[in-house]
């Protein structure tokens, strides 16, 4: 049976657990700029010196509510990545819409070690800061991509992207897109801080097994 939006009913959040949610978002937000600028200096100086193009990448992706936002990165790949997408993506490692490759060409040796350690995703820390997304949220999907859902995927956007999420501690890119988007719906569905708090502390043994890092 097809699923569809007016088959799932969302209770709003009530403004105390998005004001904690926030709150959550700015303490944990600066607590770890604070302590973390050093390690920003450093990869910025690497990604500068190892390869041509700009130290960060911006891109265009789906945030709450179906509203696009600039998401920030340490760039990973090489200047010509965007160009080289389209001959890559019947080669793609993961079923579905989204483009995962285990050896893709088109990552530096210095993106490589950042992706393995999720590093790249730091810079992101500043659309929390913004309010463009959330600690703990799906993970933003390019238009393109949404474009391409069905129907009921769209419920992801109910929620603000996140940092990390259900998705992230669950394997990451060797979970499939359909479970993906079951799992985002799932935590949308049910968001909260204390689950929030049980991810971001999953996340770091996530992070540090590295599965799915690609």
């Amino acid at each position: 049976m097809t699923v569809t939006t007016t088959d799932i009913a969302f209770a709003r959040p009530s403004l105390t657990s998005l004001s904690a949610k926030r709150a959550l978002d700015l303490a944990v937000t600066l607590a770890v700029l604070l302590l973390l600028w050093p390690v920003l200096l450093i990869l910025a100086l690497a990604v500068a010196m190892t390869s041509r193009g700009p130290v960060f990448f911006c891109q265009t992706r789906v945030g709450l509510n179906g509203v696009p936002f600039r998401m920030i990165k340490f760039r990973s790949m090489y200047a010509d990545a965007e160009a080289r997408r389209a001959a890559l993506v019947a080669q793609s490692d993961r079923e579905g819409i989204c483009l995962k490759l285990r050896h893709d060409p088109r990552v530096t040796p210095v993106g490589r070690f950042i992706r393995r350690w999720s590093l790249d995703e730091l810079p992101q820390l500043f659309n929390v800061l913004t309010g463009e997304m959330s600690l703990v949220g799906p993970r933003p999907a390019l238009p393109e991509e949404v474009a391409a859902y069905p129907e009921h995927a769209h419920l992801r956007h109910r929620v603000k992207p996140g940092l990390t999420g259900v998705w992230q501690v669950s394997g990451r890119a060797d979970v499939s897109f359909d479970d993906m988007i079951d799992m985002d719906i799932a935590y949308a569905r049910t968001a909260g801080i204390r689950r929030d708090l049980v991810i971001l502390f999953l996340t770091i043994p996530a992070v540090l097994s590295g599965r799915g890092a690609y």
